[in-house]
């Protein structure tokens, strides 16, 4: 069973809804700010910030909380079922939870390994395939006539730029991302299925301010990829417009280059060598490539 009855419901019922897993934090409360300013009903889930869920839903128009464990697959199934039940809206689903820990691709930690591949991957895969399969919750209307459904999965740029840091995480995008174009060709001919994949936005891992502003402008345009990005993103997917199967790379350019470690670390190595040009950037400065970056 998911963990929480559903908190601080208004009436969604003439309005279109979305659930974004992870939406108390970080990316996920972006998505969740975006969709709530242009009128959804947001569905906040989390899985330990029940604080920040509510303190959250209680800023927005229209929202409500939903606690559950992604590790559960019966309880991710399970909210899927229940959400679709009684939300006749219901357009779009987020995935956005992520587990986000190291381990390297000489080192690898099973455990780690294990939970990300089930929270970044499997549930996410479980959840869609539920979300599309749920029969509509008005069964006065036929299910063809039922607006299209949208899934957006949160990947990450290192599926086009990996390196060996955080391998059982890039592992689980890899596998998530790879959900996205089966999926999608499995679906009812109205649904869509979609990948965003950010680059570096946010503080991760154990970074300091310092270290964050060098390595959030190791790409491409030397520039800062902000969250307002991935939410316009977001809301450009949930409309349905762009071809099923399809994913956005929202970073700057960074996943055109060809960087041998995470970005936390590149940082760091330049915050010792500051006069140098990062080497995965000289590189393709000197190959001469100019590939258009999202």
């Amino acid at each position: 069973m998911p963990e929480d009855a559903p908190q601080h419901t208004s009436n969604p019922a003439n309005l279109p809804a979305i659930l974004v897993t992870g939406g108390a934090t970080r990316i996920g409360a972006a998505i969740v700010q975006g969709f709530a300013a242009q009128g959804w009903h947001v569905i906040i889930h989390y899985r330990s910030s029940s604080e920040e869920a509510d303190a959250l839903a209680a800023t927005l128009p229209s929202a409500e909380t939903i606690g559950c464990d992604l590790n559960d697959d019966a309880a991710a199934r399970e909210m899927v079922a229940d959400l679709a039940a009684r939300l006749p809206g219901w357009r779009c689903l987020v995935n956005s939870a992520s587990i986000f820990r190291y381990d390297s691709a000489t080192k690898l930690d099973p455990d780690t390994n294990r939970e990300a591949m089930q929270v970044n991957a499997l549930s996410p895969a479980l959840m869609a395939q539920c979300f599309l399969a749920a029969a509509p919750s008005d069964s006065a209307r036929p299910h063809s006539a039922r607006p299209p459904r949208i899934v957006i999965n949160v990947t990450d740029m290192k599926l086009q730029n990996p390196n060996p840091d955080f391998f059982s995480y890039t592992m689980s995008k890899h596998a998530l991302a790879a959900a996205i174009p089966m999926q999608a060709m499995a679906a009812n001919s109205e649904d869509r299925i979609y990948g965003i994949a950010p680059g570096a936005i946010l503080a991760s891992h154990d970074q300091s301010e310092g270290e964050t502003e060098v390595s959030h402008r190791l790409n491409l345009l030397g520039r800062k990829t902000g969250a307002e990005e991935i939410v316009d993103a977001a809301l450009f997917l949930a409309t349905g417009a762009l071809k099923s199967g399809s994913t956005l790379f929202i970073d700057s350019g960074q996943h055109l280059l060809d960087q041998s470690r995470d970005v936390i670390y590149l940082a760091r190595e330049q915050a010792q060598m500051p006069t140098q040009i990062p080497t995965q950037i000289k590189a393709k400065e000197q190959s001469g490539s100019r590939e258009p970056a999202a």
